[in-house]
């Protein structure tokens, strides 16, 4: 059983960074062929795509969001982390990592594992 896990603070003032950390058990992040992503759903929008990072550590970002996103791992740890700075109120939303065959970028389908998702909320 693959499970995956959010972490982090729930509640991130505008201009801080949304830290965010995804535990894995039951397979390893660098498992060959494997992808490791993050996703964000907005109250009443949909899913958007933020990054992931490959099984060798290869890293790739929503074009939107990439100057102000950071994916990294710590392989000893078998976590993965999300960090998104300056922060704003457009940024409140819930936070799921997943895990898939490919990215997601191309579509979410690919995302055959996810987390139970962390809500985080932007605001002073």
């Amino acid at each position: 059983q693959v499970v995956l896990q959010e972490s982090g603070p729930g509640l991130v003032k505008p201009s801080q960074t949304v830290s965010l950390t995804c535990t894995v058990t039951g397979d390893s992040i660098t498992t060959r062929s494997r992808y490791w992503t993050w996703i964000r759903q907005p109250p009443g929008k949909g899913l958007e795509w933020l990054g992931a990072i490959s099984y060798d550590g290869d890293r790739k970002y929503s074009p939107s969001l990439k100057s102000r996103t950071a994916i990294s791992r710590d392989t000893s740890k078998n976590q993965f982390t999300l960090q998104l700075s300056s922060a704003a109120p457009d940024d409140t939303a819930v936070y799921f990592c997943c895990a898939g065959a490919g990215t997601g970028v191309l579509g979410l389908s690919a995302l055959d594992t996810w987390g139970q998702g962390t809500l985080v909320t932007v605001s002073s």
